[in-house]
């Protein structure tokens, strides 16, 4: 019972406030209404979970637009941003996720950007948009490992987040997140217990240089924050 509760209470507040998304997303370029429907959603599903999360270093999110680039090893990881992170901003993530019923629908009613890596022209076309995006202000979420990491440890980090950083200049926010993958390891729909997630916010990361060394210099100097957020 403590793990279906939960359980139903997600499945219900992604389908209403999905639907409510697509209602709304006419009348919504930016997707910044959507996006409050999104925090709303990952704060009453944490909630029902018994999951606080513990944020520190809100202050270096003081002069956007940024590119955030963060670790991950669960799903709660973005639950955790989008009931924290108090920033207007997009996901960049795989475009398997926009096909998802319900969940995939208010990906796109919020405008965020799925990502093909195994077509590259139409990850190209996806780093188009983002860059768009954030000429416009906004800001962009990325996970820059692609995918999960099962032990905490870091994978190696995908380089087109970082030639989206030089193309626009715009600073990298790096972000460390703690306690996810023990409470919802992979497999699991719905978190094992209660407990407390750690995010830490890292200064901005300025944006220097031009071509492949500067952007694997930059890829070094951002994974070395993360790993010392996280403490790895």
């Amino acid at each position: 019972m403590r793990r279906t509760i939960p359980l139903l209470n997600l499945i219900f507040a992604t389908v209403s406030l999905s639907l409510v998304a697509l209602l709304i997303s006419p009348f919504d370029r930016r997707g910044e209404r959507v996006n409050k429907l999104g925090r709303l959603w990952a704060t009453l599903h944490l909630k029902a979970c018994g999951i606080r999360v513990s944020l520190e270093g809100a202050e270096n999110l003081s002069d956007p637009p940024y590119i955030i680039m963060c670790n991950h090893q669960s799903t709660l990881d973005i639950f955790a941003l989008l009931s924290s992170v108090r920033l207007s901003f997009k996901w960049i993530a795989k475009k398997e996720l926009f096909s998802v019923p319900f969940l995939g629908w208010a990906l796109k009613a919020g405008r965020n950007i799925p990502m093909d890596r195994a077509h590259p022209r139409k990850a190209l076309t996806s780093v188009n948009m983002a860059a768009a995006m954030i000429q416009e202000g906004m800001n962009i979420i990325i996970f820059p490992e692609g995918t999960w990491s099962t032990d905490g440890v870091l994978l190696p980090f995908k380089k087109g987040g970082f030639s989206l950083a030089q193309r626009t200049g715009v600073p990298i926010v790096p972000v460390g997140i703690k306690g996810t993958g023990p409470l919802q390891p992979e497999g699991c729909f719905v978190p094992k217990g209660r407990g407390t997630i750690e995010i830490r916010i890292g200064s901005p990361i300025p944006v220097t240089g031009k071509g492949p060394p500067a952007r694997s210099r930059l890829l070094h100097e951002v994974r070395g924050h993360i790993e010392r957020l996280t403490g790895i």
